[in-house]
């Protein structure tokens, strides 16, 4: 294989910076990518990487800045380099696929500077990318204030790039499809295709005790690492002198789907820490939801209070006849009348019209689990005064599911990701794994793969969800073809798809309906069709996987089958074909059933798939839901087709989705 022009004057540099004769280098088990480290003279600290002989990172800086003269950064010199190996497959209780390989090679370059600042800079390069971290000890300190981190990405290339504008409070934002070259800033994971036709994305693992990572544009195809800080400035703080980073990490794929079907992100994160995981499970849910958020139902105690006793059990009903297993509740809880203020939250006293104790006895009786839901609106204290006591009267009532929510500016100047926001969810975690609670967590911190290491902390939310249909213009069509190669690829997330009434023709003149958020102009919907609300079960991956829309709008609908026949407790996933913003196409197996999933964005496509993924020697009913013929997300969007088909493995399916459109199968052997 040639090597680029471009390479070889990296090459030059790099090693013309060097103070040793040659870098210290490693590459993945398949050679294909390689990294070097290097000291320059001044003791900074660079590395590059290359892809496939040519340069894909040119010389990118290393290292961090911290305050009272503390060196972090400089004047170091390497004292040991240990290589190592690993490659085991280990198991998890759920996920895309249950078995995961951890197959990479390891890099360890010890460092000391004359301060006696001890630093270990860890390199794991793995066939689907790489992660690197830095483990500090510096000695004779009381407390640590890290002020700056230099760490770059310097790409060789200009390219493609898909990501969401840095922003410390939320990810609730749009995509945007930008040459690499023109990103002022972005949050991670930022993914792009360079136009050397390498598939790449940049993001964080095990993110435990430290702000977030955001990317600020340096210069040409350079990005410096921005972390979100502490009201004073101030980044991170420890108490002594000892700190581990998170793993910065870049998924490297010949292809796009290669992205999807990575395991790098978990594979950088600690094994299971809990003693037992036969509590946690995936579960499909509907919940009293989607009402207020369409302003037909509310949040407090009055005349359209959602979640009144009467309408829980309705919902159970529905669940136990329809093979869902859990109900989620909001606005069950004293506290959402202070909402706009500082909200106050009780989590032990329901409203009067919401007979907790019946409920969970009904649910009971029915077989289905509840799951709970603890609204902070961004008021930290005031939940952490309440965390033990609320989490032990939940699971005194057999509730194990709980779902948070941060909708909310958090008090005293701190941001939603920033060091104070990381520390705050970790102790909920932690709080939840002690009543073996599972989570899903609304306005949350990024997902950088902790479920490995925490396996109940399930899904959360972290990008523009069903919801923002409901109250704005909504999700463009193309928004859900590229959150599998973006957000997903940190972890799984409760989008809540599945919303059958596209248009809202039954709330949106209702006399129940008022306005209650700003950005409503009255002309809102869901800008796909409904055959592609039935894909994003399958695609946007959840093992808490919620039927989104008000049940009135499931009943005696047939396309609803599908949900009743899904199970999100996957065995085994794979992304079979698809473009970043374009199209996308997912394959899943539950136990001996199939399912697939595939959409695309505002152009109409057909995209012929081998169904070499299924057993092979078996012979499956394919239960197709297909857009209809007349389907188009924006003139048309509920119409919808569905048909049956013998299949085996040697068959091939021609899935052919209108504009905006999608298409769901299950494959159940005969």
């Amino acid at each position: 294989m040639k090597t680029s022009l471009a390479f070889v004057a990296a090459l030059l540099l790099f090693f013309s910076a060097c103070t040793a004769d040659r870098p210290t280098e490693v590459s993945s088990p398949n050679g294909a990518i390689r990294l070097s480290f290097c000291l320059a003279d001044s003791g900074r600290m660079t590395y590059q990487v290359a892809v496939n002989d040519s340069a894909f990172i040119l010389p990118s800086a290393l290292g961090f800045e911290a305050r009272n003269g503390v060196n972090l950064s400089d004047g170091f010199k390497v004292t040991a380099t240990d290589f190592s190996s690993k490659d085991t497959t280990w198991t998890q209780p759920w996920g895309e696929n249950k078995s995961i390989r951890e197959h990479y090679n390891e890099m360890t370059v010890h460092l000391k500077n004359a301060a006696q600042t001890h630093l270990t800079m860890r390199f794991r390069l793995f066939d689907d990318g790489l992660g690197f971290r830095y483990e500090y000890r510096v000695p004779g300190v009381d407390s640590l204030f890290v002020m700056n981190e230099l760490t770059s990405f310097n790409l060789a290339n200009d390219g493609t790039s898909w990501s969401i504008p840095a922003n410390f409070d939320t990810y609730e934002l749009l995509y945007r499809t930008l040459p690499i070259s023109r990103v002022e800033n972005a949050n991670t994971p930022i993914t792009f295709k360079t136009t050397q036709g390498v598939y790449a994305s940049i993001h964080e693992a095990a993110l435990t005790n430290f702000p977030e990572m955001t990317l600020k544009h340096t210069d040409r195809n350079g990005f410096k690492s921005e972390l979100a800080s502490w009201p004073d400035g101030v980044k991170a703080r420890f108490a002594g002198g000892n700190f581990n980073t998170p793993w910065r990490t870049i998924q490297i794929a010949p292809k796009a789907v290669g992205l999807i079907n990575s395991g790098l992100i978990l594979n950088l994160n600690e094994p299971c820490a809990l003693t037992t995981t036969d509590w946690i499970r995936p579960m499909k849910y509907v919940g009293i939801w989607w009402g207020m958020h369409l302003g037909v139902e509310s949040w407090i105690m009055d005349e359209r209070h959602g979640a009144t006793t009467a309408n829980a059990k309705r919902y159970i009903d529905f669940a136990a006849a329809n093979n869902i297993e859990a109900v989620l509740y909001e606005g069950w809880n004293q506290g959402w009348e202070s909402w706009g203020s500082m909200q106050t939250f009780d989590y032990t006293k329901p409203y009067a019209d919401f007979d907790i104790d019946e409920i969970t006895r009904y649910a009971k009786e029915k077989g289905i689990q509840i799951i709970g839901h603890h609204e902070t609106g961004g008021n930290i204290p005031n939940y952490e005064q309440q965390l033990d006591k609320a989490y032990q009267w939940y699971a005194d009532r057999g509730i194990h599911v709980v779902k948070t929510g941060y909708a909310g500016g958090f008090p005293n100047g701190h941001s939603h990701h920033g060091q104070y926001g990381v520390q705050h969810y970790r102790k909920v975690v932690e709080t939840a794994a002690r009543y073996h609670t599972t989570l899903d967590a609304h306005e949350p911190i990024k997902d950088t793969g902790i479920r490995r290491t925490y396996p109940h902390m399930m899904t959360r939310e972290g990008a523009r969800g069903m919801e923002w249909n409901a109250w704005s213009e909504g999700n463009p069509p193309e928004h859900h073809e590229v959150l599998p190669f973006t957000r997903l690829l940190g972890g799984p997330m409760d989008y809540t798809p599945g919303t059958f009434d596209i248009l809202f023709d039954k709330t949106r003149h209702s006399p129940r309906r008022k306005k209650w958020n700003d950005q409503d102009k009255g002309n809102s919907r869901v800008n796909t069709t409904l055959a592609k609300q039935l894909a994003n079960w399958v695609i946007l991956y959840s093992p808490l996987q919620m039927a989104s829309d008000m049940i009135e709008n499931y009943e005696g609908h047939p396309a609803f089958q599908f949900f009743r026949d899904f199970d999100p407790d996957s065995d085994w996933s794979q992304a079979l074909a698809g473009e970043p913003g374009e199209f996308v196409v997912v394959a899943r197996r539950a136990k001996q059933n199939y399912f697939l999933g595939a959409s695309t964005n505002e152009e109409a496509r057909t995209v012929i798939i081998k169904l070499d993924f299924l057993e092979k020697g078996k012979r499956y009913k394919a239960v197709i839901y297909a857009d209809g013929k007349d389907a188009d997300w924006k003139t048309n969007p509920t119409s919808y087709q569905i048909k049956e088909r013998m299949v085996t493995a040697n068959d091939s399916l021609s899935i052919v989705m209108a504009k905006g459109g999608g298409q769901a199968v299950s494959f159940m052997p005969i």
